[in-house]
């Protein structure tokens, strides 16, 4: 069951989209804005509440450049946080010029399972370097330039134009998670009217090639929704595991940069 809140944050932030270039050149008008709140509530089997998610936003700074400082949060409620306790913060630190990380804070406590990392990213030396502070360890490994985390990946990726993407298209993804650079493949389903608590909203369909096995129960066995807008907000996410299925769904937000097109109310 502690698998849950980290499927959630996993696949909101790391298969969503597929890679595109973003031209420096050029100001950035963000999907995003500081003080966007989102908060997702994840059930099992479709019934059981196992708890919420929840992805906020704030201004920083690094050595005099403008910086988000982006947190993700997530902990069970209910009936599974009565007999398993999660307690997940991830945060990512990424400059605004071209939505790179350049620090990834990873806490999570899963019951009982314990993680306490940092990844400090270099572009000059294109190294990362690892810091556990759970066994007291630093170690440095090699990155590609264009690399993000877990958590970045999802702030760089709504800021791209999907507008070009054909049915069937798979598009790429590199992240660098704990110790090692991860390539996902991504495949484009199309369009699609999702009804949620808001309402009807149109959205654009994807579906990450997994691998099968111990937690997933086929290779195709995850399907994303995010908003076809300026936003492009995460609005469901949904799983078919080896034991049951999980679901993520968008349950509350406020502070979006660009209108919510929302259709018409429930």
């Amino acid at each position: 069951m502690r698998k849950l809140i980290v499927l959630f944050l996993f696949f909101t932030n790391v298969v969503l989209f597929g890679q595109t270039n973003i031209n420096n050149n050029q100001s950035p008008k963000y999907a995003f804005q500081k003080g966007e709140w989102l908060q997702y509530r994840m059930s099992y089997s479709n019934f059981l509440n196992a708890g919420y998610a929840t992805l906020k936003i704030k201004n920083s700074k690094k050595n005099n450049k403008a910086a988000f400082h982006i947190l993700g949060d997530g902990k069970t409620s209910g009936l599974v946080g009565l007999f398993f306790k999660v307690k997940d913060n991830y945060q990512t630190y990424i400059y605004k010029e071209s939505l790179k990380p350049y620090r990834f804070i990873r806490k999570i406590n899963e019951g009982g399972y314990t993680k306490n990392k940092e990844i400090l990213f270099n572009y000059n030396t294109n190294k990362a370097l690892v810091k556990d502070f759970k066994h007291n360890t630093e170690k440095s490994f090699s990155i590609d330039n264009d690399i993000q985390d877990m958590l970045s990946a999802l702030y760089y990726l709504r800021n791209q134009d999907l507008g070009s993407l054909e049915i069937n298209e798979e598009i790429e993804l590199k992240l660098f998670f704990d110790q090692e650079t991860y390539k996902f493949k991504l495949r484009f389903l199309g369009k699609e009217v999702l009804k949620t608590k808001f309402g009807a909203i149109n959205s654009l369909k994807f579906r990450p090639i997994v691998q099968s096995g111990r937690v997933f129960k086929e290779e195709e066995s995850v399907t994303i929704w995010v908003s076809d807008d300026k936003n492009k907000v995460p609005l469901k996410i949904k799983a078919t595991l080896a034991v049951g299925s999980l679901r993520a769904d968008l349950d509350g937000f406020k502070g979006l940069a660009h209108p919510f097109n929302i259709i018409f109310n429930n």
